[in-house]
C-alpha cells in the first residue's frame, strides 16, 4: 500500500520501520516530523490489524483528535489516494479507516478511564500522551489485549518526574516498548526561516522542551524572558483594534482587568499587542468588598473613562471581547444581564502561560506603565518548585491576578490577533511621503 506522498526524513523513515514493538512511542520537540510519522504507521498497523477486537483513536478533547488525527489522515497531499478511504465527521464517536471501524475517545480528565470499560482492543493511536491520564493509560494497555495487539503514541516532552517517562521510556529496555526522539532539526520539509522563528520565539522551558525536545523541569521565573526596559511603554501609540478585556474575578481576592489593544504597523511594518490600561480593587486594601453589580458598573465606567487614541480629546471604548475567568458564573450572568456580552476565557493554565511567554519572547507584547498590577506580579511570577518535583508543571498560586486576567484575554482570543503579527510588506514605501 502506497502511503506517503511527502518527503520523509531518515528519523521518520527508520521509527516508520522499526516500530514493530508492543508499545511505540514518538517524543520530541513541536513540528519535528514525530506526528506524521507515526500517523503514516498507524495506517500500516490499520490495514494488517488483527481482527476480533476494537480499534481506538485516543486523546485528551475530540477537537484535538479531529485536529492532529484525521485532518492530516484525510489531507491527499500526506497520504495520496488513501485518503479516501478515511472517514470521519468532527465530533463523531467513530471513524473508519481503511474499512475499519475505529471507536474515538477523548480522555481528558480521571473519569475517562471508565469509558474503556468492556473493550477489547486490536490496537490504539494515542495523540498527545502526556495529556492522558495515568489510569487512563494503564487501562488502555490492559484492554490491548488481542494477540498482536500495539499501540501507538505521540507526544511533546513535558517534566523529567511524569509517569510516562518514568514508568515507561526510562524502563524501555525492560519492557516491549520502543521509542524515538525527535528534534525541530529532523524535519528537513520546514521552511528555514519558519525554523528561525520559532526558536526565536520559544525560550526558558518552552524553548527546551519544544525546541530541543528535552524532559525538563519547569523551575524559575515563568517570563523569564520578561525585559523592563525593551517591553514597558510610557506612551501607546494608535490602535486599530481594541482587542479587549480580560478579567480575573474576585472578592475577597483582588478583582483585576486588563485592556489588551493590537497597534497599528510601526515604521517597520510591525504590529504589536498592548497592555494598555488596567482596573483593580483590592478588597482588603479598600476594606470593603463589592457586589458583582458593582463591579460591572465599575468595569463600564472605567471602559467610559479610557482616553481613546483614535482620535484626540475622545474617551471611552467597547473593545470586541470581555474575556471573564471561567469561574466566576454569577459575575458573567450580571455582565449580561447591563448589556455586555462576556465570553468564557480559556483556562488552560500551561497554554495560556505558553502565549503569553511567546508574544513576549518575539518582542509582539508591549504593556504600559500604568498597568501597575500586572507590572508588579510578572517578575515574582514562578513555577512551584514542589509540584515540579512530582512531575507538575504548575506556577506558585500567590499574586497572579492581573497575570491571569492577561492570560484569559490575549491566550482566547490569540486566533484575532495572531495573524496581525506578520509584518506588512514595504509598509515604509507605501507610506513614504514624496521628496
Amino acid at each position: 500500500m502506497s502511503l506517503a506522498v511527502v518527503t520523509l526524513s531518515p528519523m521518520q523513515e527508520r521509527s516508520i520501520a522499526e516500530s514493530t514493538a508492543r508499545i511505540n512511542i514518538w517524543t520530541g520537540s513541536v513540528r519535528s516530523g514525530k506526528t506524521i510519522a507515526s500517523l503514516l504507521r498507524w495506517l500500516i498497523y490499520v490495514a494488517q490489524a488483527p481482527r476480533g477486537g476494537h480499534l481506538v483513536i485516543v486523546g485528551k478533547t475530540a477537537d484535538t483528535i479531529a485536529r492532529n488525527v484525521f485532518e492530516p489522515l484525510m489531507d491527499p497531499s500526506l497520504t495520496g489516494p488513501v485518503a479516501r478511504r478515511i472517514f470521519y465527521t468532527r465530533g463523531a464517536v467513530t471513524g473508519n479507516i481503511l474499512g475499519r471501524r475505529v471507536e474515538i475517545i477523548s480522555a481528558n480528565d480521571v473519569r475517562s478511564e471508565s469509558r474503556l470499560r468492556g473493550l477489547t482492543c486490536a490496537g490504539a493511536y494515542v495523540d498527545e500522551a502526556t495529556l492522558i491520564p495515568e489510569a487512563f493509560w494503564d487501562q488502555l494497555l490492559a484492554r490491548c489485549s488481542v494477540p498482536g495487539a500495539m499501540i501507538f503514541a505521540t507526544t511533546n516532552p513535558d517534566a523529567p518526574n511524569h509517569w510516562l517517562r518514568k514508568r515507561f521510556l526510562l524502563r524501555s529496555h525492560e519492557l516491549d516498548l520502543r521509542w524515538w526522539h525527535f528534534t525541530l532539526d529532523d524535519n528537513p520539509s520546514l521552511d528555514p526561516l519558519y525554523v528561525a522563528n520559532l526558536k526565536a520565539e520559544y525560550t526558558g522551558l518552552w524553548y527546551r522542551r519544544y525546541v530541543l525536545g528535552e524532559w525538563c523541569m519547569a523551575e524559575g521565573a515563568v517570563f523569564d524572558m520578561w525585559d523592563p526596559d525593551r517591553h514597558i511603554v510610557h506612551e501607546l501609540p494608535l490602535m486599530e483594534r481594541w482587542l479587549g478585556v480580560g478579567i480575573d474575578y474576585g472578592t475577597v481576592n483582588p478583582f483585576s482587568a486588563l485592556l489588551a489593544g493590537v497597534s497599528v504597523p510601526d515604521a517597520t511594518g510591525q504590529r504589536r499587542v498592548y497592555l494598555a490600561r488596567e482596573w483593580r480593587w483590592d478588597s482588603r486594601a479598600e476594606r470593603r468588598q463589592l457586589t458583582d453589580a458593582e463591579y460591572s458598573a465599575r468595569v463600564s465606567e472605567w471602559l467610559d473613562a479610557v482616553p481613546d487614541p483614535y482620535g484626540p480629546g475622545t474617551v471611552g471604548l467597547r473593545p470586541e471581547y470581555i474575556v471573564v475567568d471561567p469561574s466566576a458564573a454569577s459575575f458573567v450572568t450580571q455582565l449580561m444581564h447591563d448589556g455586555l456580552m462576556p465570553r468564557l476565557g480559556d483556562n488552560a493554565v500551561l497554554d495560556g502561560i505558553r502565549t503569553v511567554s511567546n508574544l513576549i519572547a518575539s518582542d509582539h507584547l508591549r504593556v504600559h506603565e500604568s498597568c501597575l498590577g500586572w507590572l508588579g506580579e510578572v517578575g515574582s511570577y514562578s513555577w512551584d518548585d514542589k509540584k515540579a518535583e512530582k512531575g507538575d508543571d504548575a506556577p506558585v498560586k500567590l499574586d497572579d491576578h492581573s497575570i491571569d486576567a492577561s492570560r484569559y484575554i490575549l491566550h482566547t482570543t490569540q486566533a484575532a490577533w495572531m495573524p496581525l503579527m506578520e509584518p506588512v510588506p514595504n509598509w515604509g514605501k507605501q507610506f513614504r511621503l514624496p521628496d
